[in-house]
């Protein structure tokens, strides 16, 4: 039996279909890489649908990001995780997330938090900015475990050194008397 394509979550070989990443897709395609309904100024891949929160995974540009926040857009947060997943440059996405973390919407403040973790996690590094911002979010967050676990420690804050400090004692004892 041949390999399945265009399945759920699966572009299909012609380019049309949801970007991986995405539950369902954006239906039949209006033209080469452009979804029904999408923004005309959309991710290059078919454009993120801002009415459905379709392809908002899929984002790449941090200009498309930018421009929705300015436009209000109630799921901008979701397409900060999606650029935090897909942009190859940390220093693109970082003002893209501090945006996000400076939010007045409890939700988006949510999602930049969630998209620093995954820049942590990706890139390995964090900026200034953003920790700057992190700080004023609840402790043991995702960014928080990410950015210990993944950005080398000694640039982070002293902030999250204190809060990491107890488990970190912790390892050291039972490494030591293990």
């Amino acid at each position: 039996m041949g390999a399945v394509v265009g399945g759920v979550g699966e572009a299909r070989p012609d380019g049309t279909g949801p970007v991986a990443g995405t539950a369902g897709g954006p239906g039949p395609a209006d033209g080469p890489g452009r979804a029904s309904g999408a923004s005309p100024d959309g991710d290059g891949g078919g454009g993120p649908d801002w009415g459905s929160g379709s392809n908002l995974l899929g984002v790449d540009r941090p200009d498309v990001v930018l421009a929705a926040f300015e436009r209000g857009e109630p799921m901008v947060g979701v397409a900060v995780i999606g650029l935090a997943l897909n942009h190859a440059d940390p220093a693109a996405v970082f003002p893209v997330v501090a945006r996000a973390l400076d939010s007045a919407d409890r939700e988006v403040r949510r999602q930049g938090v969630i998209a620093l973790a995954h820049v942590a996690r990706l890139h390995r590094t964090v900026d200034r900015r953003c920790l700057e911002l992190l700080r004023r979010c609840p402790r043991g967050n995702e960014a928080d475990d990410d950015l210990w676990s993944f950005v080398p420690h000694r640039e982070l804050p002293l902030w999250l050194w204190r809060h990491h400090a107890g488990e970190r004692l912790v390892f050291r004892l039972r490494r030591l008397f293990g």
